[in-house]
């Protein structure tokens, strides 16, 4: 029987392309340049090359994409290896800068202490084990070191009838306006049924962050739930409006 780790994986293995097609045309849009200024304002004050920044659930690299193009080193991590072999390809020009490696964000291998600055982005809400991955989170950020989470209640609606009513306007909003619909590009039926697997689907996100996150250690958490009107093009505001994407600012 596969594990649903494999299952994920597997998953996502067949939206790589796709995935990458999406970041590729968000970095040749307005939204390059506003991802890289929420990340920076948040950024510990250090030198690019002092800065030792993890990026986890890196998918095709769209982070490493824009933070290596601007001077800073980054490690990545997936757990899916052709995301890594996608990602290979998007930072290629950058390969000095960027280190790719296959690992569960649930069981990183770095040492304690390791990194001035965790960030990732729609991932959390994809794992069996959150609340393990944010402590193994804590163990490898250095003391003051930053977590940025950037993620949505993405399927909430298969268990709250609003957000279901919510989730099929967005669908013809969608249509109305002659867009592309995010959700057709996927295996709808196959993501749902893991959705219905992981435990944050059914909660009240990011109030569930907030409080595993002092719990597990972290100072100063701070949420963002606007986030998405700084970095979302018009396209992805009608996808998502009813899943607005959040972000949750953490210290060590």
């Amino acid at each position: 029987m596969k594990s649903l780790l494999k299952e994920i994986s597997s998953y996502w293995s067949t939206r790589t392309e796709g995935y990458s097609q999406v970041n590729q045309k968000e970095l040749e849009g307005i939204q390059k340049q506003a991802w890289f200024e929420v990340l920076q304002q948040q950024f510990p004050e250090k030198p690019k090359e002092q800065l030792k920044i993890l990026d986890i659930g890196t998918g095709p690299g769209f982070f490493p994409s824009i933070l290596a193009e601007a001077g800073y080193w980054v490690n990545a991590v997936d757990y899916t290896e052709s995301m890594l072999k996608k990602a290979k390809e998007n930072t290629r020009k950058f390969k000095d800068r960027v280190c790719l490696e296959k690992m569960d964000a649930q069981n990183l291998t770095f040492l304690d202490e390791t990194f001035d600055v965790i960030i990732s982005r729609n991932l959390t809400w994809n794992l069996e084990q959150p609340e393990k991955a944010y402590r193994e989170w804590y163990r490898v950020l250095k003391p003051n070191g930053i977590l940025l989470n950037f993620d949505a209640n993405w399927y909430g609606y298969l268990y709250d009838p609003e957000k279901r009513s919510a989730y099929e306007t967005d669908r013809k909003n969608v249509k109305d306006n002659k867009m592309e619909d995010h959700y057709l590009c996927t295996d709808i039926d196959w993501m749902e049924q893991i959705a219905l697997q992981m435990p944050l689907s059914a909660l009240e996100r990011p109030k569930w962050d907030e409080s595993v996150l002092k719990e597990v250690g972290f100072l100063n958490v701070q949420v963002e739930p606007e986030i998405w009107k700084q970095v979302w093009s018009v396209e992805e505001k009608i996808n998502y409006q009813s899943t607005p994407m959040f972000m949750i600012m953490a210290v060590k």
